[in-house]
């Protein structure tokens, strides 16, 4: 089963360095993107995503799980009980260090998907 993920980031480079790491890989398959709080809800509603990468400081102010129903990734280049609080506060499964995605990334989305959690 193909994973199918959501990249919702307000930076262009960022969003560009993820869509190539995704686009290496076969069983996950980057169905949109969205640059503001409120086309990644859209678009949520719309695409059905397995998971959400999700940069965090969009949520900034948000003390609600913002996506019911999805799993959420967290990014964010803060990594401190602040932004794990804010993680925790929008439903997100994990949160992930930005600087670390080369190599954090890939793992934490298969290990969210749903055919292993159901295992």
């Amino acid at each position: 089963m193909c994973v199918k993920v959501l990249l919702a980031e307000d930076a262009e480079a960022v969003r560009k360095a993820i869509r190539i790491l995704l686009s290496e890989r076969e069983d996950i398959t980057l169905v949109g993107e969205a640059a503001t709080l409120s086309e990644a809800i859209q678009k949520t509603e719309e695409l059905r995503p397995d998971e959400i990468i999700f940069d965090l400081h969009m949520a900034d102010g948000a003390k609600q799980h913002l996506f019911a129903g999805t799993k959420l990734l967290a990014i964010s280049f803060a990594n401190d009980d602040e932004a794990n609080t804010l993680a925790d506060s929008i439903g997100a499964a994990r949160l992930l260090d930005k600087l670390e995605l080369a190599s954090e990334l890939i793992p934490a989305i298969l290990e969210l998907a749903p055919e292993r959690a159901a295992l």
